[in-house]
């Protein structure tokens, strides 16, 4: 039997294969090193005789596999035609290996395995039968989902219901679901299974794969009595991935950098409190970010490129501005933390898209006509159009005084909407709370905190984040988060907050803004 080792036949694959066909199937491709240690733990069942790969690809695990232990069944799934002809061609001489062209989420659901081994594709919920597929799982398993579950944790779900007595499974997967909100579910289950032993998550400075934006966590799961404690452990560097062979050689009785009894870890939090320090435990009197402001995406258009206007295109449809709305409809336009009417009037003279559509009861001939364009071209069939009546009215959203962005690398970054015009989903809105209570609160005070590096440092306990260091909030992120009681200032520190605000709004130099974060952390610090 030849040695089917090497890594140079996925190499081969991305060299010879299109991106374009590649990110359709989601085929990006496990470390050598990282597959050494998932097979390892599979192998760490005795009682080995039946392994399941899922998302075959080119057969790395197997073929892994195949250099330690040939007297065992494996049985693949895969969905590409291109890469299932590739692997049937680097299999055919092995007679125990049954590779099938066929949707591991539709088929199989009566058999089970002592190991099941899986790198599953990642795609965004939307690029995928999504429905059909979470109706399956949902079915099958008699559990309910959240419905923007991706495929990715499907995989995985079925697998745990798939794993016989006994049994063992490895999954590397994205990151993302330990602290998004369908994750939840995901979790809950995986508590409930009480299979899973250990969680390595890598650390988000470091990109696993060399072509995907999303980072990774290891899954080790088991179906044996050693059913009280999960393990969860951060992996920094390659070499850290050492102290995942040495959990696996000496599994039961190793133990992780973390370790939670299964009935003490909430699933209906991030996890990231599990296995990294949280700021929020610096700082006292803290609250929801919720009891000051409320948090909603921008206005979603459904077909930006027809509903965003310049001065030139009104000009050219001859629309008036009556029936076009001002908005911020690209980040890039907006360069400080102040948006004034000034640069709104400058992105006007300069013909950045700035304007929205809004044909609100069109009475004029060529708001009429431009409808009519917009039905030739299909857009009121569009996802987001056509749930609309009528199509081409917008959401109602009243300017917010905070914007926030959605994606960030350096931080979250609030900008303060002085010109007081929309803004599509490349931000957030941020509503101050309405209430007895804060009534008379400076909304000001409330933006001069968010400048603060205490603020965004709080905030970061709640992120999710991808490869690159790219970091999301969805609007819920930040309405959960926490943020220090401003009310509990004593009146003579807001005051002397609002005059360094009010500095550094002139003079623009970030040692007012220090100033501002010194008096939040000398008020709220634990230490």
């Amino acid at each position: 039997m030849s040695d089917v080792k090497t890594y140079t036949i996925e190499q081969d694959y991305v060299r010879n294969t299109d991106i374009k066909h590649r990110k359709k199937f989601a085929q990006f491709f496990t470390p050598q090193p990282i597959v050494e240690l998932m097979v390892n733990w599979i192998l760490g069942n005795k009682n080995l005789k039946t392994v399941l790969e899922p998302a075959f690809g080119l057969g790395i695990f197997s073929r892994e596999l195949l250099n330690h232990k040939t007297d065992i069944s494996i049985k693949g799934f895969e969905v590409d035609l291109k890469i299932y002809q590739e692997a049937s061609l680097y299999f055919q001489s092995f007679n125990i290996v049954n590779l099938l062209l066929e949707d591991y989420m539709y088929n199989d659901w009566g058999n089970k395995y002592d190991g099941i081994i899986c790198n599953p594709p990642y795609f965004k919920f939307h690029d995928f039968d999504n429905k059909n597929i979470l109706k399956e799982v949902e079915n099958k398993l008699n559990f309910k989902f959240n419905g923007f579950t991706n495929l990715y944790t499907l995989f995985l779900l079925k697998s745990v219901y798939q794993l016989a007595p006994g049994g063992r499974a490895a999954y590397i997967i994205p990151s993302e679901f330990l602290n998004a909100d369908y994750g939840t579910l995901v979790k809950d289950y995986l508590i409930k299974s009480k299979t899973l032993r250990h969680l390595f998550v890598i650390d988000f400075k470091e990109t696993v794969f060399d072509d995907a934006l999303t980072t990774a966590s290891i899954l080790l799961l088991a179906k044996d009595n050693n059913q009280e404690n999960i393990n969860i452990s951060t992996i920094y560097s390659t070499t850290d991935l050492e102290s995942i062979r040495d959990y696996i050689e000496n599994y039961p009785c190793a133990k992780g950098e973390n370790i939670y009894r299964q009935d003490k870890l909430d699933a209906s939090v991030k996890w990231r409190k599990y296995y990294q320090m949280q700021n929020s435990d610096l700082y006292k009197n803290l609250v929801s970010f919720s009891s000051y402001a409320k948090v909603v995406r921008g206005i979603a258009t459904g077909a930006n490129e027809y509903f965003t206007f310049s001065k030139s295109k009104a000009k050219k449809y001859s629309i008036s501005k009556e029936y076009l709305q001002p908005c911020i409809c690209k980040a890039k336009d907006v360069k400080g933390q102040f948006f004034t009417e000034r640069d709104f009037n400058d992105l006007v003279e300069h013909d950045e898209l700035i304007y929205l559509f809004n044909a609100i009861d069109p009475q004029e001939k060529n708001v009429v006509n431009y409808i009519k364009i917009g039905e030739s071209k299909k857009i009121n069939e569009k996802y987001l159009t056509k749930c609309r009546t009528p199509w081409y009215s917008l959401e109602k959203r009243p300017p917010s005084p905070i914007w926030v962005s959605v994606f960030n690398r350096k931080g979250l970054r609030f900008i303060r909407n002085e010109a007081n015009i929309s803004n599509l989903t490349t931000f957030h809105c941020v509503y101050p709370v309405e209430s007895d209570l804060f009534s008379d609160f400076n909304i000001d005070l409330l933006f001069a905190y968010l400048l603060t590096d205490t603020a965004i440092e709080i905030f970061n306990d709640n992120r999710r984040e991808y490869g690159n260091g790219l970091r999301k909030f969805e609007p819920n992120d930040l309405n959960k988060a926490k943020m220090v009681d401003l009310k509990l200032l004593p009146y003579s520190k807001q005051k002397e907050i609002l005059d360094y605000y009010n500095s550094y709004k002139i003079y623009g130099e970030n040692l007012f803004l220090t100033k501002i974060d010194q008096i939040i952390k000398s008020e709220f610090s634990n230490i």
